[in-house]
Parts: structure tokens; sequence; C-alpha cells
């Protein structure tokens, strides 16, 4: 036997051992044993290094060199799913979805593991690249430290995947891993994580892969996408990957019916408790992928897919003190200082009160004995007071007058429950938090600067706003505590390219209230230029789809603000994008100028979110439900009767889909 013939033996067998051990937790060999044929294999690696390979099993203990993490755009955008807390909303769920289809559908129920999400791409069977969520639009290209990760495979098993294909799924750190390791740091004085979702996540982003290796992550893989898939079914999918290689949860449930769906979330609402690793709910998809593909997105979120959250613990502990937050947009978040409690997982100190009338309708009184539940198991608050518990009653709680940080007088604006700070242009939470929204990845994405260095600038009054950031040089920050010359470049090469963000995403980025990426987007396909915003009326916003009075007045407001004129102007003068640009305008017709369109059915051609997208480019508008204003229907297979009788009895038109995209065409 050759020597190449014997590395390539070692590593099939020590890819062999490892799936057997990590995923089918069936091994064949003592840990001995394995540890002689590793020792074997990295001898002869260093002894020829002419047949080196990227996923030979000595990857798996990282390296103890440092390595930035690099962007890399995600092939299909890792949306985050909605959530629900109650049955209810998951029977809303099912009928949404036995509506739209109009016809017979399988629900797969999944664990929703709380780890960190992460995406796999594999070429010819081989790991290539692994990706974490990120933005959902691009993440961090984290492919040696999840080399280090035992269950994952980096050579599959068999032949019949796909050439190219990604699938995604959760990492995570097990409980006795997690408390071994808090141990250990609690040994060395170092401060505790606070649940493994947290460790997980920190880990995955050390910079040193040979740590990584030592904290012993693990992972499930939940979804397969690519073409030339082996089944339409998404379980059908997840039992072939695991022929592959991968581990998937043993605990995914078809389901033909809601009771069997409920019968499900019920039983695993108890049994968690007893799983080794940490969960937060129940996933449920649709199971077909045509079906997913028919049902399509919102904005944020699949159609075809919930998650239902477990309810949240509740603990008892005591108020010592209320504090009061600004927000960006200047609003006032009073926070509750607590005792230190156990909750969920984690450590609560601190929990959000909201507004001034969560307060009142909880008659706080400094010294209370306060119940605290986690949203979602995320984020605390307080939702009650433990009355008997008070015998030395403090101060009562009051809402401030005048904001903490400029002490101008607070606002409340009618119909909402917070309080504001108006000094939007001199209050500095208010100017740090739009610089620190100017520069988030949906918005200006600018590499290189975070809140910390947005703090730093502002101290050292570097800049005072965000046109500011358009006049910093080389110079200007290069002998900054941390900066140095390649950190300064890397910024100003980063605002430099931000000029070439496109006209909706600088819509965005100003920061008016009420105009989130949607509407941005709304608003860019209404206006050519921002000047032509600037001196639209009210009646002239409010003909825009989405836009309602509130958002409308927002609009005019911030146009209305010298200050915010000012800065517009500076950041035109600083060549940034506030304008339609020719090849945002390209593909636009007014084909169907003033047609408002309802879609309905399930499409061949593309899906119901193309359509839309389609649609508003073509100058018409989409709404949801068939009135006498409705121009007519884009109908596809399995239009429901009820909306073809509305339809017949208004004289509205039907359209199928070859005829609309003769239309457009």
């Amino acid at each position: 036997m050759t020597v190449e013939d014997r590395i390539n033996e070692l590593r099939a067998q020590l890819h062999r051992h490892n799936h057997n051990y990590y995923v089918l937790n069936a091994p064949e060999i003592t840990d001995k044993e394995f540890d002689d044929l590793m020792r074997e294999l990295q001898d002869l690696e260093q002894l020829y290094p002419e047949f080196s390979d990227d996923n030979s099993p000595t990857m798996r203990v990282g390296s103890d060199m440092n390595k930035n993490f690099t962007q890399v755009a995600h092939k299909y955008p890792m949306l985050s799913l909605a959530n629900t807390y109650s049955e209810g909303e998951i029977s809303d769920f099912y009928e949404r979805v036995r509506k739209a289809l109009n016809e017979d559908f399988e629900i797969c129920c999944e664990m929703k593991y709380d780890g960190t999400s992460i995406s796999l791409t594999y070429e010819d069977g081989k790991l290539v690249r692994a990706v974490t969520r990120g933005d959902g639009e691009k993440g961090d290209d984290v492919t040696d430290n999840v080399k280090t990760i035992r269950s994952i495979p980096l050579v599959l098993h068999g032949d019949t995947y796909p050439p190219s294909f990604e699938i995604r799924g959760e990492i995570l750190m097990p409980w006795e891993v997690f408390e071994e390791l808090n141990r250990e740091r609690e040994v060395r004085e170092e401060p505790l994580f606070a649940n493994p979702r947290n460790a997980a996540s920190g880990t995955l982003k050390l910079q040193n892969s040979s740590i990584v290796a030592s904290r012993k992550l693990d992972a499930y893989l939940y979804y397969l996408l690519g073409e030339n898939l082996p089944c339409d079914g998404h379980y059908e999918n997840l039992q072939e990957v695991h022929k592959w290689g991968f581990k998937i949860s043993p605990l995914m449930c078809k389901c033909q019916t809601l009771l069997e769906v409920f019968n499900f979330i019920n039983y695993w609402n108890q049994e968690r408790k007893n799983l080794p690793v940490a969960t937060d709910g129940i996933v449920l998809k649709v199971n077909s992928l045509k079906q997913q593909k028919n049902l399509g997105f919102t904005a944020k979120s699949p159609r075809w897919a919930i998650a239902y959250k477990f309810q949240a613990e509740q603990a008892l502990t005591r108020l010592n003190m209320v504090t009061f937050q600004v927000g960006r947009t200047g609003a006032i978040t009073p926070v509750a200082n607590l005792d230190p409690v156990q909750l969920s997982g984690t450590v609560v100190k601190r929990a959000s009160l909201h507004n001034a009338d969560i307060i009142e309708g909880l008659d706080l009184h400094i010294g209370d004995m306060v119940y605290v539940e986690k949203g979602g198991e995320i984020i605390p608050k307080i939702t009650g007071v433990d009355i008997s518990a008070r015998f030395m009653i403090g101060e009562k709680v009051k809402f401030i007058t005048n904001c903490p940080e400029c002490g101008s007088k607070l606002i409340r604006i009618e119909g909402e429950a917070a309080h504001y700070c108006p000094n939007e242009t001199a209050c500095p939470p208010q100017i740090k938090g739009k610089i620190e929204h100017f520069i988030s990845r949906k918005a200006m994405n600018i590499d290189g600067l975070g809140p910390e260095t947005v703090d730093l600038f502002f101290k050292l009054g570097l800049i005072k706003n965000t046109a500011d950031l358009y006049e910093l040089h080389v110079k200007d920050i290069k002998e900054l505590d941390r900066m140095g010359d390649k950190s300064a470049e890397n910024i100003i090469n980063g605002i430099e390219q931000s000029k070439q963000v496109p006209f909706e995403r600088v819509l965005f980025a100003l920061g008016i209230r009420f105009v989130g990426e949607t509407v941005a987007k709304k608003i860019a396909r209404a206006f050519n230029t921002i000047d032509e915003l600037k001196e639209a009326d009210l009646e002239t916003l409010k003909t825009i789809d989405e836009i309602g009075e509130k958002i409308a007045q927002s609009i005019l407001s911030y146009f209305a603000n010298e200050a915010n004129r000012n800065l517009v102007e500076r950041l035109k003068c600083s060549g940034l994008r506030l304008y339609r640009s020719e090849e945002e305008t390209h593909d636009t017709t007014d084909k169907l100028l003033g047609q408002s369109i309802v879609i309905s059915g399930v499409f061949t051609h593309h899906s119901r979110d193309e359509y839309k997208d389609i649609i508003e480019k073509n100058g018409g508008k989409n709404v949801g439900s068939i009135s006498s204003k409705t121009s007519f229907i884009l109908a596809g297979e399995n239009m429901g009767p009820a909306k073809l009788e509305k339809a017949a009895k208004l004289g509205v038109k039907i359209v199928n889909e070859e005829e609309f995209l003769s239309l457009i065409s």
C-alpha cells in the first residue's frame, strides 16, 4: 500500500468513526483506538504535505492562528420566522395556509433549538463554506470553526446527494458542556456565560479555531435548499440527508391535522426539559416544497412556517430603582433595576417597563417584590407585584417629565403610549442612535464602524451627525486609540463605498420615524428624487401604498425641520444616491398605473411575492381583498370559491397567469 493510499484509508475510517460516535451515538472503537488512528494520520500528513486536504479529519482539531472573518452573501436570504405564543394563533396560521392552498397539505413539526443559525454549502460531497445568519442577507464565513464540530460531516456518505446544495441548521452547546465550561471559567474568575445560546454564538465567532474545537459544539440540520433535491417533501428530504451523514433531529413529526399539531406541542412543552440541549419552542412548516413556494414570503418571514414559543418562566425578585433610557427616535424607555434572579437559564438584573401607562397600571413602588417573565424567553419584563409582600413600602415610581440626557421637556403624541424627547438634533443618545442606524447593515452598511467607534468619534467632536462622516479623512482618525492606519483606511473606504447604496436604503438610513425598510421602498418607487419627496404634500403622500396619515405626517415633520433639510443637502453634496438611478428604473413601467390588483390561487411561473413585485414595478397597487374598486384579480389555480363568487357579484375581471404576463410584457 502506498503512503497516499494509507492516508486516504485513514481519512475514510476516521470520517466513519466520527459519524458513528457524534451522529449515530454508536461507536465501534474505543477512544484510544480512535486517537491512535488520528495520530497516525497527523504524522503522515506532516511528513507528506503534498497529500493535504482541507476536509481531512485532522482539520477538526482547529488551528491556533488568528483569522478574521469575511462577509459572504447568502444565495437564499435567511429570514426569521414569525413567532406566536398561543394555540389560537397556531389555528389562525393553519387556516391561512388552508385557504391559500385550497388543497390537502401536511405540517412538519420540529423542535426549535435555541442556538445560533448556520448555513452550510457542499459541492461534490465536500463542505466548502459555512456562513452565519448575519443580517439575513449576508453573514460571516466561519468555515474553519465549523470544521471543528464533529457532528457536521466534512465529506458526505454515498453518492445520491446533488452536486451542489445548501443545508441550514442550528449550532448548539449542550447543557452538560455549558455547565462544565462555566465551572472552568468560575475557577479562573472569568465572566460566566448567561446561557448555552450565548456561549455557542460567542464560541463560533472566536478567532482561534483550536479553542472552538475544545468547546465541543454540536449541531442539528433542519432545512435543505438547492436544485434537483431528492424529494418535494421537507420531512422526506431530511431523512435523505441523514443517509448522507448529517445529524437531524429525531423528534420531527409529520401531522395531517391541527389536533396532531397540538398533541405534538403539548407533549414537548413538558418533555423538552429532559433534552440534552436548549429548546424554546416548536417550528411548524408546510411539508411540500412546491406548496412552500406558492405560499411565498412576507417582507420578513415565510408564510409557510411559524414558530410557537413556549410560555415564559416567571420569577419573583425585588425592585431597587427605575432608570430611564433615550432611544434614537427620542422615545423614553423606563428600565427596572432588580435583585439578580435566575430565569430561563439566564441571570436577570434589569427589565423593561415600556411606558408610563404600564408603570401606573402596576402601581409600582421602590422595594416592591415583582414578578418577572421573559417575553419569548428573551426580553425580561415585569408582569405583576406581590402586594402581600409590602411591609416597608418605598417611594411610588413616577414617570419623568424631562429628558434625562438633555433636560428637554418630554412630549406625548396623541394616540401613542410613549413619551418623547423632542430635541432630536441635539440630544446625544438620539444623535448617536441615528448615526448607528445610518451605518447599519440594512441601511448604509459602512464596514469598520460600530457603536463603540461612533461613541468615540462623537465624544471627540469628530462627528455631530451622519453628514459629518463624509468629511472624515484617514489622518483624522488613524492616531486614535485602537485605530491605526489599516483600520482608519477601512473605515474611510467603507464610507466612500456607501455612496453607491440605492435610494430606498438611503431613505431608510435617514431614520425618519415610522419609515422602515418596506415603506422606504414604496417611497423610492413613488418619487424620483429626495427633492420631490421633500416638496410632497399630505394628500400626495397618502396616495402611496401602505402610507397612511401617521407615516405621512412623520415625513412632513421631518422635512419641516430646518436641521434635517440641511443634513439632507449635505448628504446630497457628499454624493449619496438620493435619487432613483437608471438601473433602478429600467425595468419599471406605468402599464398598471392606477390599478388595484388582488392576487389569489397557486401559480406556476412565479411565486406570489414575485408577482407582487412585478405589479409594483409596473405601477400597480397590491390589495388584499376584493371590492368594487378592484381593477382585476390575478388568479392562479385553486382560487377560492368565495373569492370567485364575490368577483362575479361585483363584476371584477379575472386574469389568469399567462394573460397577466402577456399584459405586462
